[in-house]
């Protein structure tokens, strides 16, 4: 039954948005393990279509923000207003009283707003005033962030970007693929509507269904060997790596590898996680956890490369040791 929901809600994406079946398939997984997800990818290939898109297959509320230098706080959670008539201050709710909120190129304003979202999304609350609210569930913030314009943008700090629970690389679309959306886009009679599948009770029901699915104990040690390579890269056999990591993945990596994974099988139809669930989800789940240094820019490494070189040099059957 939750197979067919979710199968229909990708077929009614699909009715806008051609290709980019991974973003589809990552926002998704974030929903249902009830994570935030970071888009990054240059202008144009339909992130904020998607999740335009997606919000109103899952009958949510559904907020854009479009971040700006100028943005402040107060018009992101709220603020009080003076009201004349009673002479009271009165509580005025901003948009991130939402299921779902679009946080569109995040990175073009300042520290004070990002830390505000990123508040809300580690706490599942906001504080105006002297109240605090506690937002509604499911509550998932969904952002995008533009790798090319540099100037008059505020890169996210790397300890506020580790909340987020993937931060998914979203690449050009095939030749076949741009080519549907060169004729969709110029055709004035393509119709884009898009019907509500799912809501709130069926969001619930497959997270409670993604919970049961097994993993066993080897994979759960293999996740902890990944997150720990990348702290300690020398104790794997990696110096040449070593040399270009600054900080490895946090805790949080362990736990998101593990939720995604057990999503993955969960949208495979399968009850258990595979290695493969592992590795298909362990580069959007490291990518922004892992912080380079000056020497990895110089010699062109990128943390896509260290990742592939642990999951080529880290084997399935190690054990937990002391480290």
């Amino acid at each position: 039954m939750h197979q067919e929901k979710i199968q229909e809600v990708i077929n009614e994406v699909k009715k806008v948005v051609v290709g980019q079946d991974k973003m589809v398939n990552r926002l998704l997984i974030g929903l249902f393990t009830n994570g935030h997800i970071l888009l990054e990818g240059v202008p144009g290939l339909a992130k904020t279509l998607t999740v335009n898109t997606l919000s109103k297959v899952l009958h949510l509320d559904f907020k854009r923000i479009q971040f700006t230098p100028d943005l402040l706080p107060s018009d992101l959670v709220g603020t009080m207003i003076y009201n004349q008539q009673n002479a009271n201050f009165e509580v005025k709710k901003g948009p991130i009283f939402s299921n779902i909120i679009l946080a569109d190129e995040v990175n073009r304003s300042p520290a004070k707003v990002q830390s505000a979202l990123l508040e809300a999304m580690q706490e599942k609350q906001v504080t105006i005033g002297e109240t605090t609210y506690t937002l509604d569930k499911p509550f998932l913030v969904l952002a995008t962030q533009n790798p090319v314009d540099q100037e008059g943008t505020y890169p996210l700090p790397e300890a506020q970007v580790d909340r987020f629970m993937m931060k998914v690389n979203i690449d050009y679309p095939s030749k076949i693929d741009e080519l549907e959306v060169m004729r969709r886009m110029t055709n004035a009679h393509f119709a884009s509507e898009v019907n509500p599948v799912l809501d709130k009770e069926d969001i619930f029901s497959i997270r409670n269904a993604i919970n049961d699915v097994q993993i066993a104990e080897a994979l759960e040690n293999y996740i902890i060997e990944l997150v720990f390579s990348t702290r300690f890269p020398e104790k794997y056999g990696m110096q040449e790596e070593a040399k270009y990591i600054q900080f490895g993945a946090s805790p949080r990596a362990s736990i998101n590898l593990n939720l995604g994974a057990k999503a993955i099988a969960f949208l495979d139809g399968r009850d258990y996680v595979l290695p493969e669930d592992i590795k298909s989800i362990a580069e959007d789940v490291l990518n922004h956890r892992i912080i380079l240094n000056y020497e990895a820019e110089a010699d062109n490494v990128s943390t896509r490369d260290l990742i592939h070189k642990i999951l080529e040099k880290i084997p399935l059957n190690k054990t937990i040791g002391a480290r």
